[in-house]
């Protein structure tokens, strides 16, 4: 088996980065979103509904970049009052 542990992925900068973001359904995707970029472009797709529609799952493309961009927009995305789950 190969261990894969200490390599990291290159990743060229910038880059379009796509987030899959889960929020309550009651919530506006676009709001949550411009929270976080203010008045950065992204792109926001539908992407799914749960069986209850409690929740509904959206793709948001972003430009980022660099590798603190990227992480810091996931981050500031997880602590979104309506954001559930960021992947």
């Amino acid at each position: 088996m190969v261990d894969l542990s200490d390599k990291k992925v290159e990743i060229t900068y910038p880059t379009l980065w796509p987030y899959k973001v889960i929020i309550n359904s009651h919530c506006k995707i676009h709001h949550v979103i411009k929270n976080v970029l203010g008045e950065r472009e992204f792109k926001v797709e539908n992407s799914n509904q749960s069986k209850s529609k409690t929740y509904e799952s959206y793709k948001v493309t972003i430009l980022v970049h660099s590798d603190d961009d990227r992480v810091t927009i996931f981050e500031e995305l997880k602590k979104e009052d309506c954001v559930k789950i960021v992947l």
